[in-house]
């Protein structure tokens, strides 16, 4: 079986409901974060997924997404990577779209602008290399849990679209991901999946 890439994007924290940039500032789960990622573990448990017992395990190291990663069930074998850390947001860190653009007087576009002294799109880019590097290493499954901008990126990078694309790719909080193949071909197969949230 050709190796696929399934992806977790970590519960709600308070950051994430008001809409600002978060990459380093370690902002835990709300309660609400942890109850999406109980459900997200029910499901990752049933059919077809099965506990997927055959995939390798990682998450960033951040406790929003190492807490969803424990609460879905998956700690104990999960290892910590800082490759799967979020876009550091450098001067943006904290601040919603609203902020940025009004501090700036353009109509900011993460996608198009990038970040003012954190990383930049190509920097953001090669991170993603690797992660894609190492999950198309072996014939087995993996399942990441990180954060929303990076595991967009990783889903552009993974097509073999640059950075901009990963604007394209909507990605809600506890929402899972499958980046696997079509006629041998990476693909899509699966984004933005929250029916166990509902």
């Amino acid at each position: 079986m050709a190796a696929r890439i399934l992806l977790v994007r970590h519960g709600r924290t308070e950051w994430s409901t008001t809409g600002q940039h978060t990459s380093r500032t370690d902002v835990p789960l709300l309660e609400s974060g942890r109850d999406d990622a109980r459900l997200l573990g029910e499901r990752l448990k049933s059919e077809p997924w099965n506990g997927l017992p055959g995939a390798e395990v990682r998450t960033s190291p951040l406790s929003r997404a190492r807490e969803t990663c424990d609460i879905a069930g998956f700690g104990d074998r999960a290892t910590e990577w800082d490759a799967l850390r979020e876009w550091d947001y450098g001067a943006y860190e904290g601040l919603t779209t609203k902020q940025i653009r009004e501090d700036t007087g353009t109509d900011w576009y993460i996608w198009r602008d990038g970040v003012v002294d954190g990383e930049t799109k190509s920097e953001v880019a090669a991170r993603a290399d690797g992660i894609v590097e190492w999950a198309r290493s072996a014939d087995r499954d993996v399942l990441v849990f990180a954060h929303g901008h990076i595991l967009r990126v990783l889903g552009a990078r993974w097509l073999g679209q640059e950075t901009p694309f990963g604007g394209c790719l909507s990605l809600s909080p506890a929402s899972f991901s499958v980046l696997g193949w079509a006629y041998g071909k990476p693909a899509i197969s699966r984004w933005n999946d929250t029916g166990h949230l509902d």
